[in-house]
């Protein structure tokens, strides 16, 4: 299995970061793991940023975009330097653009330490991984106002560089109709149970033991047991490819953390009754 440099990085600081302190892994409720886990998380981000902020960025960083966007994040010196200037900004359909004088570092996922991906098929996993790649999507998705922001990223001459910012309704993106779903689904528990497919197929951990995972099916009664934390308000959103979608009846869902390694996919596919739950695997 591939690894580059930066990720080897990345491994050698978090080992460095949570030397740092100890924390009781048996917690009593979900609802504390996951604040606990958030807090842990922002506190390691905030060291790995300081971190890679501190180092050049590896030549071999502009391969992988994962690489490359982790400096472009945490480096503002970086960011200036991979940016095309002006940036071209389409703001709700106006043309217009921001000065290299006016740019203000925007550090994206890196101060809530998680992002997401939304794919189309399985087979779009192993995307991140592909060198071909040359144009990555980042967007900022707002439920809470209703709108979009999008960063288009472009490999030229081997070099990763920002090149364009776009500003939209979520009614305007082209997958909104998912993206509402997802919103109503991550904070309502109903809906979540009538959101699931007659059976979810799974793949965690054992919730009576720490160190066993599980496999099977789970049943809309065993929801509440097994329901993953869900990001809500505002996501981070990375999109791998020339276009930003493609019309598909499946959506795999996949949230990522930055510094603790941990990932939830969820796949939905949609049906006459809408989108439901099919898979997760945590």
């Amino acid at each position: 299995m591939r690894r580059t440099v930066f990720f080897a990085f990345i491994a050698m600081v978090m080992m460095m970061v949570t030397s740092m302190g100890c924390t009781d892994k048996k917690q009593t409720s979900s609802d504390t793991v996951f604040t606990d886990s958030i807090v842990a998380d922002t506190m390691e981000t905030d060291s790995l940023e300081t971190i890679i902020s501190e180092q050049p960025m590896p030549k071999a960083a502009d391969e992988l975009f994962d690489d490359f966007f982790f400096n472009y994040a945490a480096n503002k010196n970086l960011q200036r330097e991979r940016t095309d200037f002006p940036v071209p900004v389409s703001a709700y359909g106006k043309k217009t653009s921001v000065e290299r004088k006016k740019w203000r570092t925007e550090h994206f996922f890196m101060r809530q330490g998680y992002y997401t991906l939304i794919f189309n098929n399985a087979r779009q996993l192993d995307i991140v991984k592909d060198t071909a790649v040359a144009n990555v999507y980042v967007e900022k998705i707002s439920f809470e106002d209703n709108n979009v922001k999008r960063w288009k990223f472009c490999r030229v001459d081997g070099l990763w560089k920002m090149q364009g910012i776009t500003l939209m309704s979520l009614s305007e993106h082209e997958d909104a109709h998912f993206l509402t779903f997802y919103d109503a689904f991550s904070t309502d528990s109903l809906m979540q149970i009538n959101s699931l497919a007659e059976r979810v197929s799974f793949s965690g951990p054992d919730p009576d033991d720490d160190f066993s995972r599980m496999n099977g099916e789970l049943m809309p009664e065993q929801w509440n047991a097994f329901v993953p934390w869900m990001p809500s308000g505002v996501i981070y959103n990375i999109h791998y490819g020339d276009k930003p979608y493609k019309r598909s009846n499946v959506r795999i869902f996949v949230i990522r953390g930055i510094a603790n390694g941990l990932e939830t996919e969820m796949t939905f596919r949609k049906h006459d009754e809408g989108w439901l739950l099919e898979k997760l695997n945590t």
